[in-house]
């Protein structure tokens, strides 16, 4: 009999949760840990629609990268994701920042193709993001498309410094990489001689300092720089758990759309 403990402490020992930062609520959020699982959703995040599939299909578990209940509760609305976990004695369980700090960025440069050759910065001495040498040397236009066609994305946005005509044919040869929010790391790839850095999450004002000190960087999206997390727990999970059926959910998708 496998249970939610049981899942829980195989997460510990591939991310502990040590490494996660004060900020976050990683762990369990919702349920028992002595709660019996047969069945269980892995998603980016909680939402209504994979709760009801988790329901429909009898999971007791949902297993998230971002936890469910990030701040503090003053009451529960039955209407909401943590009510309706509540409701239907659905468990949920997350691996957040303890995730990106063990593993996620190691998937992220293996599925851009890229070399890890160290990390891109150290917070709370935890390493954060890598940096990472290209297989092949790439103009900011090519590297753009190599990420949309490696990550799944409908848009990549990026600096165009070609534009300020300083660097016309320029090549990217060494390149930082951060999942999630990571645009505030852009002076760390500089710092490490990186000519881009690829994250997700950009705000106006780093593509503007990025551009006005001569980094590209690259905007491919927080759901696409973390949705590998899904893939990969299933993968793990269902080999060490053979009689727990381990499903990503067909409801995890990017909730933002795109007029093109």
């Amino acid at each position: 009999m496998t249970t939610v403990k049981d899942i829980y402490d195989h997460i510990n020992k591939i991310a502990p949760y040590n490494l996660q930062e004060s900020y976050d609520n990683s762990g369990l959020c919702v349920g028992s840990k002595n709660r019996r699982v047969t069945k269980a959703l892995i998603a980016l995040d909680v939402t209504k629609d994979i709760i009801n599939e988790a329901k429909q299909k009898g999971a007791q578990l949902i297993i998230t990268h971002h936890p469910v209940i990030f701040h503090a509760l003053k009451a529960i609305d039955p209407e909401t994701v943590v009510g309706m976990l509540l409701e239907n004695s659905i468990a949920a369980l997350s691996a957040h920042t303890n995730f990106d700090s063990a593993i996620m960025n190691d998937i992220l440069c293996k599925k851009l193709e890229l070399a890890p050759t160290g990390p891109l910065c150290e917070e709370n001495q935890t390493a954060m993001g890598c940096v990472c040498r290209l297989e092949k040397e790439m103009t900011q236009k090519e590297l753009a498309e190599h990420i949309k066609e490696k990550l799944g994305n409908t848009v990549v946005r990026y600096n165009d410094l070609e534009k300020t005509g300083m660097y016309i044919g320029r090549k990217i040869t060494k390149a930082a990489v951060c999942s999630g929010s990571g645009g505030s790391l852009w002076k760390s790839a500089l710092s490490k001689g990186c000519q881009a850095l690829i994250t997700g999450d950009v705000k106006h004002d780093v593509f503007v300092d990025a551009q006005n000190s001569g980094l590209s960087v690259f905007d491919a999206g927080h759901f696409h720089t973390e949705n590998i997390f899904c893939l990969y727990m299933k993968q793990e999970l269902s080999k060490q758990f053979p009689t727990v059926g381990f499903e990503v959910a067909e409801n995890n998708v990017e909730v933002v759309s795109y007029a093109l």
